[in-house]
C-alpha cells in the first residue's frame, strides 16, 4: 500500500466585490477543487446546487459566471486557511500546527458592508474561532458568525436536503 505523502496546499484568493453583505468561508480546498482551480470543483459536493437553489445562480453556468453570479447577490467566498500541510482531501487530514490563517479581518475592515460570515462546515467556523474569535468579537461587534453544515460529500452522514434546509434557514434574509 502506498502512502501519499502531506504537502502544503495554498487556497485561492477571494471572490469579492466591495458590496459584499455575506462571505461564506470554507477551510481549505479539496483534490478536486485545487486541481480545477475552482471553490468546491467537487462533482458531489452540493455547494453549487444549493447556491443554485438559494441565490438562482444556475449550476451548470461555467465557472466564472456561476462566480459573477453570486458576486452580483453580494456573496463572496473565501477559506480560514491561507495554507496547511494535509495529505488528501479530507479537513481531518490538515496538520493544525502547520496551519496558516488568511487575514480575514483585513478583508473585512476593506468589505465594511459584510455582515454575515457563513462557514462551511465544522473545520471552518473551529479554524475561524480558534484564530480570529475574540478579534472578531471585539473589532466587528455587529459581525453575525454561523456553522453551517458542510457540503462536501464527505459529510454524508447529512442528506442534501437537510443540509439545503440547513443553509436556506441561515441564508434566507441574507
Amino acid at each position: 500500500m502506498s502512502v501519499v505523502p502531506a504537502t502544503r496546499l495554498h487556497s485561492f484568493p477571494p471572490v469579492i466585490r466591495l458590496d459584499a453583505r455575506l462571505l461564506i468561508l470554507g477551510s481549505m480546498p479539496g483534490a478536486a477543487s485545487l486541481a480545477a482551480q475552482q471553490y468546491y470543483a467537487h462533482p458531489q459536493n452540493q455547494f453549487w446546487p444549493i447556491m443554485e437553489r438559494l441565490f438562482g445562480v444556475r449550476s451548470s453556468l461555467p465557472y466564472e459566471r456561476r462566480l459573477l453570479g453570486l458576486q452580483h447577490r453580494r456573496v463572496a467566498l473565501w477559506d480560514v486557511l491561507h495554507s496547511c500541510v494535509r495529505c488528501g482531501s479530507l479537513d481531518a487530514a490538515i496538520e493544525h500546527g502547520s496551519a496558516v490563517p488568511n487575514d480575514l479581518p483585513l478583508l473585512l475592515r476593506a468589505h465594511p458592508r459584510i455582515e454575515r460570515v457563513c462557514c462551511n462546515g465544522g473545520t471552518a467556523y473551529r479554524a475561524l474561532q480558534r484564530y480570529f474569535g475574540a478579534q472578531l468579537q471585539r473589532e466587528f461587534p455587529q459581525l453575525v458568525c454561523l456553522r453551517l453544515p458542510s457540503t462536501s460529500p464527505a459529510h454524508a452522514r447529512m442528506r442534501p436536503a437537510d443540509k439545503l434546509r440547513a443553509w436556506h434557514g441561515a441564508l434566507k434574509d441574507a
